[in-house]
C-alpha cells in the first residue's frame, strides 16, 4: 500500500518537472499582430460595456426621479455640504477601429534604406 502511494508521488513530481521545462511558443509578427488587435477590441468592447452600462444607470435614475414625485425635490434642489460632485456624462466610444500596426511598413523602408547604403557610391 505505501509502496503505490509512494510511486504516484514520485510519479507526479516527475510529471511537474516535465511540464516545467515545456518552453513557450515562438510567435511570429503576423500572430502577433493579431494577439495586439484581439487585446484592442478588448479594450474597446470595455468601453463599450462601460457606455452601455452608464445609459441604463441614467434611464434607471430618471425613472426614479420620475416615480418619486416631489419627495426629493427639495433634496435634489440643496445638496447636502458632503454630496458627491456630479457624475460626467456618458461617453460613447464609437465603432472599433484598428489601425494597421505601423511595424509593417518600417521593415519595407529599412530594406530599401540598407540597399542603398550598400550600393557603392558611383565617382564622377
Amino acid at each position: 500500500m505505501t509502496t503505490r502511494i509512494t510511486l504516484c508521488a514520485l510519479a507526479l513530481v516527475a510529471s511537474g518537472a516535465a511540464f516545467a521545462k515545456i518552453p513557450a511558443p515562438v510567435l511570429d509578427d503576423a500572430a502577433k499582430a493579431k494577439a495586439a488587435e484581439a487585446a484592442a477590441k478588448t479594450a474597446w468592447q470595455g468601453k463599450v460595456d462601460g457606455y452601455q452600462l452608464c445609459k441604463a444607470q441614467d434611464r434607471v435614475a430618471a425613472h426614479y426621479k420620475k416615480a418619486s414625485g416631489g419627495k426629493d425635490a427639495k433634496a435634489a434642489a440643496a445638496p447636502a455640504a458632503g454630496a458627491a460632485p456630479a457624475t460626467p456624462a456618458c461617453a460613447d466610444p464609437g465603432p472599433f477601429v484598428y489601425p494597421p500596426p505601423a511595424t509593417a511598413a518600417a521593415p519595407a523602408a529599412a530594406t530599401t534604406t540598407a540597399a542603398a547604403a550598400k550600393a557603392p557610391a558611383k565617382k564622377p
